[in-house]
C-alpha cells in the first residue's frame, strides 16, 4: 500500500484506532490501484479512508485518481455508508457528479469519460494496519475474482463500510 499525497492538504477527523492512518499526513489518501492495464479482476484496487465523513475524505481520492486516470466525471457511492453526501464536488477546476445508492456492496465506483468504470474496494476506517493491507492487496491483483464484501469477510476487514 503505498499513500499517494493529495496537492492539496485535506485535513480531516482522526479519531481512528489505527496507527497507520495517524502516520500519514492530513491530505493523503491510502489507496492501491491495480498495476497492469488488463482489468481482468473485479475490482480495480482499493482505498482506506480515514473516517465516514465524505467532505473530508473524497477530495484527496479523486485528486489522486485524477492523476492516475485524467479526469473524472462521476462517483457512485453507498448512501448508508457516508456522513453528508453532497450530489457534486469541484476537483481540479472540474465538476464531479456524485450518485449514492443505498447498496451497501464495500465499494465505491469512478467514471472517467462516459463509461469507463473503475470499482474500487472501500476498507473500513476503523479496520486495523494488517486487514486493511491484505484486503488492498487482494483487491488490486489482476487476477482477483472475489467481490468486495467477500475480500472485507476473508481479510478480516469487517463484511461492509457501514459497521
Amino acid at each position: 500500500m503505498v499513500p499517494v499525497t493529495h496537492s492539496e492538504s485535506t485535513p480531516g477527523p482522526r479519531n481512528l484506532p489505527s496507527g497507520v492512518h495517524h502516520a500519514v499526513r492530513p491530505g493523503t489518501v491510502l489507496l492501491r490501484l491495480e498495476t497492469t492495464a488488463s482489468r481482468e479482476g473485479i475490482l480495480d484496487g482499493a482505498w482506506w479512508p480515514r473516517s465516514r465523513d465524505i467532505g473530508a475524505e473524497l477530495p484527496a481520492l479523486l485528486s489522486a485518481l485524477t492523476g492516475h486516470l485524467g479526469p473524472l466525471t462521476r462517483v457512485g457511492l453507498d448512501a448508508t455508508a457516508w456522513d453528508g453526501l453532497p450530489t457534486r464536488i469541484v476537483v481540479d477546476d472540474r465538476v464531479v457528479h456524485i450518485d449514492s445508492f443505498p447498496v451497501g456492496d464495500s465499494t465505491v465506483l469512478i467514471t472517467r469519460g462516459e463509461t469507463d468504470v473503475f470499482s474500487l474496494l472501500v476498507v473500513p476506517p476503523d479496520a486495523t494496519p494488517e486487514a486493511a493491507h491484505a484486503a488492498m492487496a487482494q483487491a488490486a491483483r489482476a487476477d482477483n475474482l472475489s467481490p468486495a464484501k467477500q475480500i472485507l469477510i476473508d481479510t478480516g476487514s469487517g463484511q461492509t463500510p457501514q459497521q
